[in-house]
């Protein structure tokens, strides 16, 4: 809003989520936060598209059993239909204030809930393929990442909650906000990057490994196509929300109201549907349909077997004996029998 602007206005009288109910020549559209009215028929897609994901992963995590992935894949998806519902009622009046508060909120923290899904693989991939490969012990990775982007969600559920607490009439207060949830998506980042870094570290050595030595523990699964598909689901969804963060970084580096927040078209390409893009992907190629290890039934059937054969607990790492061998247990065989399941 321009000074001129601001010289049709009544005296003392400045446009708020508090002051204004409205779109109107005292309060135009131009005034709000976003400066626009979010589009509606961009946002009942997504709306419906999250939902739609949410469902089916919950579906299936039912289904085939994969707690853990499917309970905190379908509660960002439904977080993300939250926020896309605020910004369809935020598209019928952009100073809805309850709709604004609604649409940071929930947007700013659904993506963090599916990355915890995302952590939550690679445990397992390591486990199934091969633990000895791994340069950390298969069950240091959700230890380590699950509580980091726990600490994300919490700096960026505060900052939120700060930001939308002062809407934009106590823009000291909104700035704090702003700067609790940049702290919140950079930390994400790094732990994004962290994460990349140690998944693509092993791939990589396990390839070369199963390259070189075709007979090598875990080469099946590995020639397997739908497991490969689910690596390169994974892979797909992990570009999609690192592009989403690093976007926010720098949405957010402006401050509330600045150009880029300002430009819905870059927002609905590089934050809304690199997470739907996401979501679908670890929906449709959910682990439990391509990656059957990661189901509770797998893990019961497997910890069955390795109790018969005397196979090591790969959640304690105990290097056991096999049972009437005298010789201990490779990991490559036994770390993959009994902690195969999903969960942390």
């Amino acid at each position: 809003m321009t000074d001129t602007d601001l010289t049709t206005l009544p005296p003392n009288f400045y446009p708020t989520y508090e002051t204004c109910p409205s779109i109107s020549p005292l309060c135009p559209v131009k005034a709000t936060t976003l400066g626009y009215s979010p589009n509606l028929p961009v946002n009942v897609f997504l709306a419906v598209g999250f939902g739609l994901f949410g469902i089916i992963t919950l579906l299936t995590g039912l289904w085939k059993k994969t707690w853990g992935f499917s309970t905190t894949v379908a509660a960002g998806c439904i977080l993300e239909c939250v926020g896309y519902i605020g910004r369809v009622l935020l598209s019928e009046n952009a100073w809805n204030a309850d709709a604004f508060k609604m649409q940071i909120v929930a947007i700013v923290l659904g993506p963090t809930l599916v990355c915890v899904g995302l952590y939550l693989t690679l445990r397992h991939i390591v486990i199934s393929l091969n633990p000895e490969m791994s340069r950390i012990a298969p069950r240091l990775y959700p230890i380590f990442f699950v509580p980091a982007d726990v600490s994300c969600l919490v700096i960026q559920a505060i900052g939120g909650g700060v930001a939308a607490a002062a809407g934009r009439d106590n823009y000291g207060i909104l700035k704090h906000g702003n700067r609790i949830i940049m702290a919140g998506i950079v930390l994400q980042v790094l732990v994004l990057g962290a994460f990349g870094g140690l998944a693509g570290d092993y791939l990589v050595g396990v390839r070369k490994g199963f390259r070189q030595n075709p007979g090598m523990e875990g080469s099946a699964l590995w020639k397997d196509g739908k497991f490969r598909g689910f690596l390169w689901a994974m892979g797909g969804a992990y570009a999609a929300l690192l592009i989403r963060c690093v976007y926010r970084i720098a949405e957010m580096a402006g401050g509330w109201g600045n150009h880029i927040m300002q430009h819905e078209s870059s927002f609905v390409v590089l934050e809304s549907f690199m997470v739907l893009i996401a979501c679908g992907l670890l929906a449709c190629a959910a682990p439990g349909l391509l990656f059957p290890e990661m189901s509770h039934d797998q893990r019961v059937k497997n910890m069955g077997k390795g109790r018969q054969q005397g196979g090591v607990d790969v959640e304690s790492g105990a290097g056991e004996k096999t049972a009437g061998t005298g010789a201990s247990a490779s990991p490559s065989d036994t770390e993959r029998r009994p902690g195969t399941g999903e969960g942390i």
